[in-house]
């Protein structure tokens, strides 16, 4: 790949029985990118399913893991490598449940705050200094147990606000990909949301 090229890693568990939970949520990123760029068919490749998209002079691969949540950091390490990639030029997309639904957060590094896809990414890069987008999910309500929740689907409610989540979501990554990481958390982390 060139010095031109990204990786847009969204975390996520495969399987029909997973396709719209809310842990799924930076899978439904990369598959919304896929689609407004017309990408090519996704192909298996370091334990992920794998597209590639143009974004202006800017090539994209966009990346599904395939391992299950808590082992995405095989798949994150296997492409960095293969594509011999700098950590800032990486992205990876997931679930946040300290954050309201729909609000977005970049960050530039951190720790996994609880995200076990997030642990195995920094795990297997040895490192939590990599950019990632936090896509906002909620708390469980009352005493639910977060690892229930967050493999449920979404709200009606939700749903009908979730193209427009995943629309900015979509406008952060091109932010990042054409105008680096800082002017994209100016323009996205900005944009607090309550429920």
């Amino acid at each position: 790949m060139t010095t031109d090229s990204f990786l847009i890693v969204g975390l996520g568990n495969p399987g029909r029985q997973f396709r719209d939970s809310r842990h799924n949520v930076g899978f439904m990123l990369v598959e919304r990118l896929a689609e407004q760029a017309m990408a090519a068919q996704w192909r298996a490749q370091a334990r992920a399913l794998v597209t590639s998209i143009a974004l202006d002079d800017h090539k994209v691969l966009l990346a599904k893991p395939q391992t299950y949540m808590n082992l995405s950091g095989q798949s994150v390490h296997g492409l960095v490598n293969f594509y011999k990639l700098p950590l800032e030029k990486l992205l990876v997309a997931h679930d946040d449940l300290d954050l309201p639904f729909g609000t977005l957060r970049l960050r530039p590094a951190g720790g996994p705050g609880g995200q076990k896809g997030m642990a195995s990414a920094i795990d297997y890069l040895g490192t939590r200094e990599f950019p990632r987008l936090r896509i906002g999910i909620g708390r469980p309500p009352g005493r639910m147990d977060p690892a229930a929740y967050v493999l449920q689907s979404f709200t009606r409610d939700e749903l009908e606000s979730l193209p427009e989540v995943l629309g900015r979501a979509s406008d952060a990554v091109g932010a990042f990909v054409r105008h680096g990481l800082d002017r994209a958390m100016n323009l996205f982390n900005a944009d607090i949301r309550s429920e």
